[in-house]
């Protein structure tokens, strides 16, 4: 509440915003294709290591406006693919499902129409918990019929690509509903896109996907890795979700779990860091009703079906950086990755000579060079080539009053390898006092080094 006695809230996600800002411009300029990174926020457990807190980032990639079906979905998924590719987060799936084929599923099942949200929410569970426990919820906690549930089980229960796709399309009840029909249509254009794309090899259509979101409408989706379960855990793709039996041998019992109290004085169950995954990495879908509803909202339409007037069809997918960088840390550490990219470590003796310091940095920095000095007036040399090592700048570039008369300076190559497990500092072969170079000379001279190459190379 801000001082006004308004109420606020935490931002939950980008989608929502986009949404609302996109319903505010009326309609206008509606094709787009946009992308935005910033902070939200969940009332969560927060488990650091694994990239679950309270405040995170995400990159949203999102396209609004009328297009083809399934044209900006492809490119949604491919463009996920490529990314996760490149950032080389290690094997990964794309898990794929269609609103429309839920919907549709649900209604071949018998499921009330006023439980279908609610049903959807316990199918979703199905990567986490056993389907014996997803059915007690559904029947039990939700009041479904157990008929109805064991119907359901028999779809949700399949994964796989376009062949069960064509398995789909031959199940007679469900091929006559009109809502699921739609959806196969779709998933198989989409299918053929992505074959275009060539990501189909990390495509799964795994039918117990269903986000919890109300807001989907269309195709669905969300990237996991084998690194982000729990450990212990290996992705099983023959295992079926609905099956009682297990590969995993029984577990004894385990502890009772520990109260804590959160910042509000309230009793929760501590968090076993060791038995929590990073859970999906990506997540989106298509959302053709959320613009409408803000605009039907801003002109006070409150009818049923107002909310088309205004509707803005949009596809967009959510990336998880935090728990991106909690699967690559442990990486980067192992393989002895460099935390910043700074090559160059302005240094002096004598005098400390910051000013001709200054203007070097300026020098290098302006050539695309990335340096840096330490931002005291006479500093130690020791104590110069400590703050140098501690980000292992590869580059200690070392001014005297005597060289810069002359017009030369004097350049030690340092680099730090893994030995051990240990980072160990290397000089290059003859270079414990350093070499000679010319002022003029120097920038040309860091580039052509085996050490700039390898930096460009990404191998520092």
């Amino acid at each position: 509440m801000d001082q006004g006695g308004e109420q606020l809230s935490l931002r939950y996600d980008h989608t929502v915003p986009l949404a609302r800002y996109l319903a505010m411009m009326g309609g206008t300029n509606t094709q787009s294709k946009l992308w935005q990174v910033g902070k939200v926020y969940r009332r969560d457990n927060p488990v650091m290591s694994k990239g679950r807190m309270r405040e995170f980032s995400q990159a949203d990639i999102d396209i609004s406006g009328t297009w083809d079906p399934m044209i900006p979905d492809a490119e949604i998924i491919s463009l996920l693919c490529t990314i996760l590719t490149k950032l080389d987060v290690g094997e990964f799936t794309v898990k794929i499902n269609h609103r429309k084929i839920l919907d549709g599923i649900f209604e071949v099942c018998g499921v009330p129409a006023d439980k279908i949200r609610t049903i959807s929410s316990a199918v979703d569970k199905l990567d986490k918990l056993p389907w014996v426990e997803v059915k007690k919820e559904m029947t039990e906690e939700k009041g479904l019929d157990p008929a109805v549930a064991d119907k359901i089980g028999e779809y949700v229960k399949h994964k796989g690509g376009p062949e069960l796709l064509e398995k789909l399309f031959a199940d007679p009840k469900l091929s006559a509903d009109s809502s699921a029909k739609q959806g196969l249509e779709e998933m198989g254009l989409l299918f053929t896109y992505l074959a275009a794309y060539n990501v189909i090899a990390k495509i799964s259509f795994d039918m117990s996907l269903a986000r919890g979101l109300d807001y989907y409408t269309g195709i669905i989706y969300e990237a996991i890795v084998e690194a982000s379960a729990p450990p212990g855990f290996k992705a099983n793709p023959t295992v079926d979700p609905t099956s009682s039996k297990s590969s995993v041998p029984p577990k004894s019992p385990a502890p009772k779990k520990k109260k804590v109290k959160n910042e509000d004085g309230e009793e929760e169950e501590e968090v076993d860091e060791s038995s929590v995954g990073v859970g999906s990495i990506a997540a989106g879908g298509r959302y053709d009703g959320l613009v409408g509803m803000f605009s039907a909202a801003a002109s006070g339409d409150s009818k049923k079906g107002s909310a088309s007037k205004g509707a803005i069809p949009c596809v967009g997918v959510s990336i998880g950086l935090d728990r991106i960088f909690a699967l690559l840390w442990p990486k980067w550490v192992e393989q002895g990755k460099r935390s910043k990219e700074t090559m160059v470590y302005v240094m002096a003796a004598g005098d400390g000579l910051l000013v001709e310091r200054i203007k070097l940095v300026k020098e290098l920095r302006d050539a695309g060079i990335k340096a840096d000095f330490l931002a005291k007036k006479k500093p130690k040399l020791p104590v110069q080539f400590a703050a140098g090592e501690k980000d292992e700048v590869p580059f200690a570039v070392i001014l005297g009053e005597n060289e810069i008369k002359e017009g030369f300076v004097m350049v030690k190559q340092q680099r730090w390898e893994m030995v051990d497990g240990k980072k160990v500092k290397v000089l290059a072969e003859g270079d414990e006092r350093g070499e000679k170079i010319g002022r003029v000379q120097l920038i040309s001279w860091l580039r052509g080094t085996q050490t700039w190459q390898d930096w460009e190379a990404g191998k520092l």
